[in-house]
Formats: structure tokens, sequence, C-alpha cells
């Protein structure tokens, strides 16, 4: 398994610039190519959804064995889901620290240690507020995946909390049975940390079931 650090996040180098959905699905392109890599399984979770439908709306899927959605706001925009984020891209700019703690500690439906919670945050502050602002902004902005859904031939995992069923509805209603739902009833918006044993087995046994 091959963990990424997007740009900008993570220990990845911090940039001005290239924070657009599509910059960041050719800098996943760049590496899967570097590294030679036939046919990964590519996981993306929360804004990194949408980036991912960005990755196989420029490149397709010939390249992918699969991919594995993971609790994303699939589309973004929405009324209520427009006014949320607004908000809170402007709390961030008002005061980091504690927008990061509470975002943090909401992603938990099971209790975490406090030291765990703690370099969480720290991870998180590590992303500059502008360009947390950014991130989020421009996943907002996107609301169209038409092209992306029309490249999508091979099955697709989504996994999501009770809270995310609309995002559920519309893949299903637009991917029909090429897209796979597994809901985690119980779990926060870091699933794979508050049930990990059942997040494994779940995307263990997607890409088992995969075409070889």
């Amino acid at each position: 398994m091959i963990a990424v650090d997007p740009r900008s996040q993570g220990e990845s180098g911090k940039t001005t610039y290239g924070h657009l959905p599509e910059s960041r699905a050719r800098d996943y392109k760049q590496l899967v190519d570097r590294l030679g890599l036939e046919q990964p399984v590519l996981i993306g979770w929360s804004m990194g959804c949408g980036e991912l439908l960005s990755y196989v709306e420029q490149f397709g899927e010939d390249g992918v064995g699969g991919l594995v959605l993971v609790d994303g706001l699939i589309p973004a925009q929405s009324p209520a889901i427009v006014s949320v984020l607004e908000g809170w891209a402007t709390l961030l700019q008002q005061d980091r620290r504690k927008e990061a703690d509470i975002f943090v500690r909401s992603m938990y439906k099971t209790p975490k240690p406090e030291e765990y919670l703690q370099r969480v945050i720290r991870a998180t502050m590590e992303v500059p507020t502008d360009t947390a602002v950014t991130l989020i902004h421009n996943m907002d902005a996107v609301s169209d995946f038409t092209k992306a859904f029309a490249r999508i031939h091979r099955p697709m995992l989504y996994v999501y909390e009770p809270a995310l069923q609309p995002s559920a509805d519309y893949m299903k209603a637009k991917l029909g049975d090429k897209v796979r739902l597994v809901r985690f009833d119980g779990e926060g918006h870091a699933l794979f940390v508050d049930d990990p044993i059942k997040f494994n087995r779940v995307v263990y046994e997607f890409v088992e079931s995969l075409p070889k």
C-alpha cells in the first residue's frame, strides 16, 4: 500500500498554486506513472473522492484496477452544504486552531485518546490557512461529474457514513450497478478509524472481486 500526502498536506511541499481537483489528480497520475504501478486500486477520502473522479475524467480508467471513494460529498454543491462550507471557510480564517480542534473531534464517533487527537490536529494545522480555505472552495465548486461518470466502466466502491446518504443515492442513480455502496452506521467521517476491521474487510473483498 502507498499512502500519499497530497500537495500542501502532510509532509508534501507547501505550494501557493495547484490546489484545484484536476491539478491534484495530475499529481496522482504522475506518481502512478513514476512508480510504474500496474492497475492500482486508487482510494480517496473526503475531498480526495472528487479528485479521483477528476483523475478518471482526465485519464480514463484503463490503467486503474478500481476506485474506492470514502465518505466524500458527491456532488458537494447544494444550498445547505454551500452555506455550511462558506461559513466554515470564514471561521477558519478567524480562529484556525479552534476550528481544527472542532473538526478533528467531529470526525470520530468512537472515543479516541487525547494524544491521538492532538497529533491529528497538529497535522491538520500544517496546511496553511489560505490553502485550507482554497481547498474547501475548490471542492465545493465542482458540481458536475458527468464526464467522469461517462468514463467509468469498471466497478467502484463507495463507503460512507449515514450523513452522506444523499451522495450515495446520487452515485447510484448515475452509475447503477457500476458502484457498490457500503454504509457504515455508527461511524463518523473517519470511518476507517472508527471501524478499521470492517473497513479493511470491505476494501479487501472489493479488491479481490475486481476483474483480473
